[in-house]
């Protein structure tokens, strides 16, 4: 009896542990101090982010002796960010799979590859198979010169992430050239490069691009919804008036830096660029698990991607169009009719049909309705902040049902 009570224990142990988070590189890293400073700054570069919130990886990691070798080369944050970007391949490779290389020779991305800000290839890594069992890793651009060799399988999670050592960093000049600053940099170029040219495009068109333009010198975080929902927004767009259009696009910006990491950490009401006195136009911060989630009373948006994060400049993707309250109205829930009363002697009713009066139009300066769905969306928002699988749930009480059968 009590053997069997402890497999479904067991078994409910097992299946919500499955649903946790993945990986989390700071706290793999952490269990060995050979990788402080390697760990240190993939915290200080927001990359400890963008590596959790991907799948399919493997970082390759240096150890303190090899950290500073790049340290004393005195690069700035971004350019150490770069070079690191480089030693995260978007690809799977344990040690198993590193010795059975097809051809003797692969090729694959790096995160600094899918920044944007790698030029040519040279965001790619050539890992070859060489003679007595040694793998080398050399950046592409690099004219084929091998300058790192792997060490050790350092942590394993199957087709999820692979961390490894290598013995030293992968130099590249490219990674290692001064970044522009964010205020030199075009930013509808950046967006329109990295799957929201639509929204770059509308910016690009309005007044509202100068106050984003403007604002990258104190700090700005922008948040484009990416190229098909901006497109299926565009009807709705066009119907605002110029300010109502002006005050959209600073709806998706606030004033300050804000890492992936601050957002976590500073959930609730957030200004924005086109809050002004008493016209809010705020949305709530929130986590969803580890998710990011921005909220207004209309439509809840989750980011999907982390576009560019080099202070004083952040900018992220949503998989919605941020709707304030200012400008877009929810459609009123009809309410239902009254139950008809009883009553005996009530005439049968006429089987005449009349005609419905036309509904009295909407005022022309009323808000725009929200656009189809997103009613929907706020509904389910406030039945409930936390969700589950259902069909995972209905699994784990089938489970519990069997197993009590056979108590």
């Amino acid at each position: 009896m009590q053997l069997r009570l402890a497999a479904v224990v067991v078994v409910v142990v097992l299946f919500f542990s499955a649903t946790t988070d993945a990986h989390n590189i700071t706290r793999i890293l952490a269990k060995f101090p050979e990788f402080s400073t390697f760990n240190h700054y993939l915290t200080e570069t927001h990359l400890a982010e963008d590596i959790n919130n991907r799948e399919t990886i493997t970082v390759c990691a240096v150890d303190n002796a090899g950290m500073s070798d790049l340290l004393a080369k005195h690069l700035p944050v971004s350019g150490i960010k770069n070079v690191l970007s480089l030693h995260v391949l978007l690809d799977y490779f344990d040690a198993k799979k590193l010795h059975q290389i097809t051809n003797g020779t692969a090729l694959a991305a790096t995160m600094y590859q899918a920044t944007g800000s790698a030029a040519g290839s040279s965001g790619f890594v050539n890992i070859t198979d060489m003679k007595g069992g040694k793998v080398g890793f050399s950046p592409k651009d690099n004219g084929g010169v091998i300058h790192a060799t792997f060490v050790k399988s350092v942590h394993e999670i199957p087709y999820n992430i692979s961390v490894i050592q290598i013995s030293n960093i992968l130099p590249s000049s490219e990674a290692e050239a001064p970044t522009p600053a964010p205020s030199q940099q075009n930013l509808t170029a950046i967006m329109s490069s990295h799957g929201c040219k639509v929204f770059a495009e509308t910016l690009l068109a309005n007044p509202a691009e100068k106050t984003y333009e403007d604002a990258i010198g104190g700090g700005l975080t922008i948040f484009c919804p990416g190229d098909d929902v901006m497109k299926n927004f565009l009807p709705k767009y066009k119907n605002l008036t110029a300010a109502g259009k002006q005050a959209l696009l600073e709806f998706h910006g606030i004033p300050i830096y804000q890492p992936l990491s601050g957002l976590k950490s500073s959930n609730g009401l957030t200004n924005t660029l086109a809050t002004d006195g008493a016209s809010k136009y705020d949305f709530t911060v929130q986590n969803d698990g580890t998710e990011v989630t921005l909220k207004t009373k209309l439509v809840t948006a989750k980011i999907i991607d982390t576009i560019i994060d080099e202070q004083p400049l952040a900018i992220f993707s949503l998989n919605k169009v941020l709707l304030p309250e200012e400008l877009f109205k929810l459609a009123p829930t009809p309410a239902p009719a009254p139950a008809p009363e009883a009553d005996a002697d009530a005439p049968a009713p006429s089987r005449k049909k009349h005609k419905s009066p036309p509904a009295p139009a909407a005022p022309s300066d009323s808000p725009a309705d929200a656009p189809d769905g997103d009613a929907a969306d706020q509904n389910a928002d406030s039945n409930g902040s936390v969700g589950y699988n259902g069909g995972r749930f209905v699994a784990v009480i089938l489970t519990l049902w069997f197993v009590f059968l056979q108590l």
